[in-house]
């Protein structure tokens, strides 16, 4: 299957909490790979100014469901919460050829 949507997640996470966000990611790479419909990538990119977590999905409705999901809500968005120094920002995209 080929990414025909990205779901990007952007955060403000100071340098001292950067570690802490690393782990989340990689806690919970493998299951979100493994357990979410249409889930096909997911990298973690980080600038001076933010982290950002770009997921990538077979369609926008999988990229939605996740926002939903129990993987999410109960386990990445409560273990992420505390390192934000503000809200993050949640986009979607559509891959077009």
């Amino acid at each position: 299957m080929e990414v025909k949507t990205y779901l990007q997640i952007t955060m403000k996470i100071d340098n001292e909490k950067r570690p802490e966000a690393v782990k989340v990611y990689s806690k919970y790479r493998q299951p979100f790979l493994d357990e979410i419909k249409g889930a096909l990538t997911k990298e973690l990119l980080v600038r001076d100014e933010d982290v950002q977590v770009l997921h990538g999905f077979d369609s926008i409705e999988n990229a939605q469901a996740y926002l939903n999901s129990q993987l999410f809500k109960e386990d990445v968005f409560v273990a992420l919460k505390p390192l934000w120094s503000a809200e993050p920002d949640v986009k979607i995209y559509s891959v077009t050829l």
